[in-house]
């Protein structure tokens, strides 16, 4: 089995995935339906939305994966965030790159892989859309143009979510220094009337 080496920017790539803050939390519908729609257009039984830290791999959105997450080493997407176009295994069993994966040996059962890198504004792959089949096959010219177009609106759909989690951290250190700003005025104010207080005693 091969392990996926690592993209040249890789540190920029993970700094970029961190913004996003959604590693953990539940799945984000936009990008459900467009795990669904790229299974259904590439009519393959499994798909998935996947982005990868620095050990593993994580299913923000997927069809027929009974699994939310996999170490990096064994994944498919490990190797296709280092192109720039789709990463596709026809048949994983007489790849050798693939042929003793866990993967491909057990559930899910992986032969058929095609992968497009999420990319960033800035050509960071955050993560993937691929289809998968426990199958050997191959995609159409129009399915992959499918997938690279449905790649696009997942990693637009992802740039969004990073442009609202900023906004969000922007509003909220606002509020916090408007707090203690007033804060600050309202001590002044208290100081102000103990002055004014001691004057009028002395």
């Amino acid at each position: 089995m091969q392990t996926p080496g690592k993209p040249d920017n890789e540190a920029q790539r993970l700094a970029a995935l961190s913004e996003l803050e959604i590693l953990d939390e539940s799945h984000v519908q936009a990008l459900d339906e467009l795990a669904e729609l790229a299974a259904e257009l590439c009519e393959v039984p499994l798909s998935a939305i996947s982005l990868i830290d620095e050990n593993r791999q994580f299913f923000k959105a997927s069809v027929g994966l009974g699994i939310r997450s996999t170490s990096r080493d064994i994944s498919f997407c490990g190797h296709a965030i280092l192109q720039s176009e789709i990463f596709v295994v026809e048949d994983a069993h007489s790849d050798p790159r693939f042929a003793d994966n866990p993967l491909v040996q057990h559930e899910p059962n992986v032969r058929f892989y095609a992968g497009m890198p999420l990319l960033t504004p800035r050509q960071e792959a955050l993560g993937t859309l691929c289809v998968l089949d426990s199958k050997a096959r191959t995609l159409s010219p129009s399915q992959q143009r499918a997938l690279k177009i449905l790649a696009h609106q997942a990693a637009q759909q992802l740039e969004l979510i990073r442009m609202l989690k900023r906004e969000q951290a922007w509003r909220t250190l606002i509020i916090e220094e408007t707090q203690k700003r007033y804060s600050l005025s309202q001590k002044m104010a208290s100081m102000g009337e103990m002055v004014h207080d001691l004057h009028h005693e002395l």
